[in-house]
């Protein structure tokens, strides 16, 4: 049995997956990333490689895809893919009948719209400002003191949405921290985040071409609050994979390189 992998070093996260011939998922991992790229990629496909007989490092893989922001940093790898590419092909093998995806990110957040065939028919990207991404979801949680899973799930219970103006992640976190120096219901302040997150999204979504079936990937997709807000705004169901979200960009690496792997035997 031949073995293919792909290595997702994102931003906050680097995630590994490994693929048998018949495409089923034999082993993955998710990370911390380190500053080093490098050093990312290397800890992820040790640990990945761990979990398979066999395979004691990266070299026994027949093909090995890097993606992700880190995408030129992976050692080992036979080439590297655009995490577009990857999360459209990942969501692609998970779900056929999922046609777009908001994938938000450490550092961005993206709309993509996907081909009969797993490639991408368009997308958009908002890179230019962390606002809406998992580094602001992380300084939302801090404001409020809590965990991150803490904060996804604490706008469900509002009854009421108070909006956040601030459009940049800095100024937003002092207008959050105002608001609840003010003593103003901390699960609509969070409504409010929520909604502003969704907003963006919306217009990413609509940029690429979104249609019908829509899903979330990355981190954030394991947001609660933020999934109800983007169903709110869009006006459509957004559908959980049956595969963790945030794996989809090195499953989609690892299936491109089962694909290329498998062409050249």
């Amino acid at each position: 049995m031949k073995y293919f992998g792909g290595c997702d070093v994102g931003s906050t996260y680097t995630k590994a997956v490994i693929l048998d011939e018949n495409g089923k998922m034999v082993a993955d991992t998710t990370i911390k990333s380190k500053i080093n790229a490098e050093e990312s990629a290397k800890l992820a496909m040790q640990e990945v490689c761990g979990k398979v007989d066999g395979i004691k490092d990266s070299k026994d893989l027949a093909y090995l895809i890097g993606t992700g922001y880190g995408r030129n940093k992976v050692p080992f790898a036979d080439e590297n893919v655009s995490e577009i590419s990857c999360h459209a092909m990942g969501v692609h093998v998970t779900d056929p009948n999922v046609e777009s995806i908001i994938d938000i990110g450490g550092q961005d957040i993206k709309g993509i719209a996907i081909d009969k065939d797993g490639t991408v028919k368009n997308f958009a990207m908002n890179d230019k400002c962390a606002a809406g991404t998992g580094r602001f979801y992380e300084a939302m949680a801090r404001s409020f003191e809590m965990t991150l899973p803490e904060f996804s799930k604490l706008s469900l219970t509002a009854k009421n949405v108070i909006p956040i103006t601030a459009q940049c992640t800095v100024f937003a976190e002092s207008e959050v921290i105002t608001l609840v120096g003010e003593g103003k219901a901390m699960d609509e302040i969070a409504a409010g985040i929520q909604m502003a997150v969704a907003k963006r999204c919306f217009v990413m979504a609509k940029k690429a071409g979104a249609t019908d079936s829509i899903t979330l990937t990355g981190g954030c997709a394991k947001n609660d609050g933020l999934k109800k807000a983007i169903e709110h705004v869009l006006k459509l169901k957004v559908v959980n994979l049956s595969t963790d979200p945030q794996l989809m960009g090195a499953l989609g690496a690892a299936e491109y390189a089962r694909q290329k792997g498998m062409a050249k035997h």
